[in-house]
């Protein structure tokens, strides 16, 4: 008896939409920044759009010795995106860390829907304390919930996703495009959430250049 042929269908899921990406980072990592950000006292809230009164700038020596670390992290990102994408760069990124700002956000203190400039954008979460952990736990409701992270992306009905939200925990990581509307939810909790936000360019900004950078004109 013959067997009967089983019919095959190829098929091929695309991915729509910008690539979001949530790591974990190490504890090292994480001492780093906390330890630099010490160091500074930069008042950093005129360059942003946070309704939060404590927002400080990381010196650029402190840039520096953090910049190896957030590589790591980038590679990462940029195998992640690759997949995403089910494609191989042309060209492989050459990332400048051009922002780095440490945020203490405190309870009614909130960010309101915004993008950030650059390439790519990044936030890493160094202090989700278990009070506010515990009014999240307790929150009705559809969304991430007080002290969470909401990301909003194109149009389109309920079958399209359009809108992620996430509490994060202490060491969590987002890496996106930076041009990708995000905001932060406020929270009651008498407590201090602390995270650490950065842009990066692919191509560096004239502006952005260090002082001690030297532009010759080509003969």
């Amino acid at each position: 008896m013959e067997k009967e042929k089983t019919e095959q269908i190829r098929v091929d899921t695309y991915n729509w939409g910008p690539c979001v990406t949530k790591l974990k980072i190490l504890d090292n990592f994480k001492e780093l920044l906390l330890t630099e950000a010490k160091k500074s006292k930069k008042d950093y809230r005129h360059k942003l759009a946070g309704q939060i009164d404590t927002e400080i700038g990381y010196s650029q020596e402190s840039k520096d010795i953090i910049t190896p670390e957030l590589a790591k992290y980038l590679g990462v990102y940029d195998q992640m995106f690759q997949k995403f994408q089910n494609k191989k760069y042309n060209i492989q990124p050459h990332y400048a860390l051009t922002a780095l700002w440490i945020n203490y956000q405190k309870k009614n203190e909130f960010n309101p829907p915004h993008d950030h400039d650059g390439d790519l954008s990044f936030v890493i979460y160094l202090d989700m304390p278990k009070e506010l952990l515990e009014e999240n736990k307790n929150h009705v409701g559809k969304s991430c919930g007080p002290g969470g992270i909401q990301f909003l992306y194109g149009e389109g009905d309920r079958r399209a996703i359009t809108y992620m939200s996430e509490f994060p925990q202490t060491g969590d990581m987002f890496i996106f495009p930076a041009w990708l509307k995000h905001w932060v939810s406020p929270f009651k909790s008498d407590v201090t959430r602390i995270s650490v936000s950065g842009n990066v360019h692919d191509k560096i900004p004239i502006a952005t250049l260090p002082k001690n950078y030297k532009v010759e004109q080509a003969e």
